[in-house]
């Protein structure tokens, strides 16, 4: 009997050294990048690194996809962005539980296979937005508060902040040439955090932007009003960052599928994700999603179970509960010099590389992507947007295919062969290949190579029929496919055509006729 509940795969063979230093290596990644977010969208620290916690552990041990990684990711905060500046932490807590309660309705009713119908131009555009986000917001560590003003860093203390931005960078880019036993981000926080104390160096830190306490994450309902127009406000953004969140995770999950040859329960993954993002609205988390080079970051290291996923979460809060002195005291530009390579590292470079080889349309539909993503920080309205141009083109380009042979018979019965789909994009180019006044008596469409998708061609077909009776004539359908006669029997009050019966469909035939 097959188990109700499978959190974990004891048949599998668990190599527990790799997994356990795949987990630190993934926390140590995880928690400068963490943090940098949480900054970036206006939270305290410290909630961008209960995120990492919450979302780590519950996604690890529930889970679709062992070995993927989650955390309190860019996408996610950067949906949360407007909403903290118009309302505050607790109507930002409060949309990141109904974006959990949303995504967990994804699971149960598995819808996440729609996530197949997202174009790779429109993933092209989203990355790319993004990643242009976030190296745009870098810039508001090069400015400072004087009189109550905000104003640009210069003189000396410009000098020191791109002095230690740069190094961070050089780090990140030599160090895997030197040696891969430590996360080169996680080295650039050493070296830079290390310099800043050793010499004294006065430079902005984490506890100049807030205050990072060490406690477990305390339980908290959202101090919001219980009304409806509460909830006005915050289900755009609880909708935006569900879809958001989904989409990442569950093009993560394909992502490890292919890497690793195994096959992930995107459904499963939704809930997961979704009990996640509603722990983190009660928790004083920012809420997240899968996290694509963290993940990354653990296959490389050889974990393939939940051990690293569970190791790295469990290390994060270690890290809160005794290291916050600690981390208060990291330099504001390691911090910016690691989430500008992380801008860099998502930015998809391949996309401007084969521009040229791409369709027109779909260089269009990323590039709109891409700057509706950037210019209203609206990344699920960008998708969609995306996603319906795609399909307005699929449909306008299928619409020119269809085509239709035509011949007279010996008994001159005209045969029109038709080839391609008949909808509501190609019912104009249907309707204008037939010749009602001159053709003869009894004419016959042959749908062997096509079919009736929609309604649009059931009133083409209704009106071609009316227009043949008017001139006296006979028009007979031929081998219709079981989905295109159940399509006429369901619409039979609003359309009378002659099915032309066929020994493949003999049954259903006479059931229409």
């Amino acid at each position: 009997m097959k188990p109700l509940l499978r959190l974990f795969d004891f048949s599998r063979k668990v190599e527990y050294r790799i997994e356990i230093l795949a987990g630190l290596t993934v926390a140590m990644t995880m928690i400068p990048e963490s943090l940098s977010f949480a900054i970036l969208a206006g939270f305290p620290p410290l909630v961008g690194l209960y995120a990492a916690f919450i979302m780590g552990l519950v996604t690890a041990v529930l889970g679709g996809r062992p070995g993927m990684i989650s955390g309190g990711a860019g996408a996610t905060a950067v949906v949360l962005i407007a909403l903290m500046q118009s309302h505050g932490l607790e109507y930002v807590f409060a949309a990141v539980a109904l974006a959990g309660v949303l995504q967990i309705l994804v699971g149960v009713f598995k819808l996440g296979k729609f996530i197949r119908l997202v174009p790779q131009p429109v993933m092209y555009g989203f990355v790319n937005g993004l990643a242009v986000i976030i190296f745009m917001a870098q810039f508001e560590q090069f400015k400072t508060v004087v009189n109550g003003e905000v104003t640009w860093l210069s003189g000396t203390p410009l000098l020191i902040m791109a002095g230690l931005v740069a190094l961070t960078i050089a780090i990140i880019v030599v160090m895997p040439k030197i040696t891969k036993a430590i996360p080169p981000s996680l080295a650039a926080i050493i070296v830079v955090f290390g310099l800043v104390l050793g010499f004294g160096i006065d430079t902005k830190i984490v506890r100049d932007i807030a205050a990072v306490s060490g406690g477990l994450p305390p339980f908290h309902i959202p101090e919001v009003p219980l009304t409806l127009e509460m909830l006005q406000v915050i289900f755009p953004y609880a909708l935006i960052m569900a879809g958001v969140g989904l989409t990442e995770s569950l093009l993560t999950l394909n992502l490890v599928d292919e890497i690793t040859s195994t096959r992930g329960n995107g459904n499963r993954e939704s809930v997961a994700q979704g009990s996640a993002n509603l722990l983190n609205g009660f928790f004083f988390g920012m809420g997240g999603c899968a996290m694509i080079a963290q993940t990354l970051v653990n296959l490389s290291a050889g974990a393939r179970a939940r051990v690293a996923g569970i190791v790295a979460a469990l290390t994060i809060l270690a890290i809160i509960l005794v290291g916050a002195p600690v981390i208060e005291r990291v330099p504001m530009a390691a911090l910016t010099g690691v989430m500008i390579m992380v801008a860099i590292g998502t930015f998809e470079w391949i996309s401007i590389r084969i521009v040229n080889k791409m369709p027109k349309q779909d260089v269009f539909v990323g590039i709109l992507v891409a700057v509706i993503t950037v210019w209203l920080h609206n990344l699920a309205l960008a998708v969609l947007i995306g996603v319906i141009i795609s399909a307005l083109v699929f449909a306008w380009e299928s619409a020119k295919r269809i085509r239709a042979r035509k011949y007279t018979d010996a008994h001159g019965v005209k045969h029109y062969e038709l080839y391609g789909p008949l909808f509501f994009g190609s019912v104009t180019a249907f309707t204008e290949k037939f010749d009602v006044q001159n053709d003869p008596k009894e004419v016959i469409i042959d749908f062997k190579d096509s079919r009736v998708a929609d309604m649009s061609g059931i009133d083409a077909l209704n009106k071609l029929t009316e227009r043949y009776q008017k001139a006296g004539k006979k028009l007979h359908l031929k081998h219709l496919s079981p989905d295109c006669l159940l399509l006429l029997k369901n619409a039979e009050e609003v359309i009378d055509v002659n099915i032309l019966e066929d020994p493949q469909y003999a049954v259903v035939s006479d059931r229409l006729a």
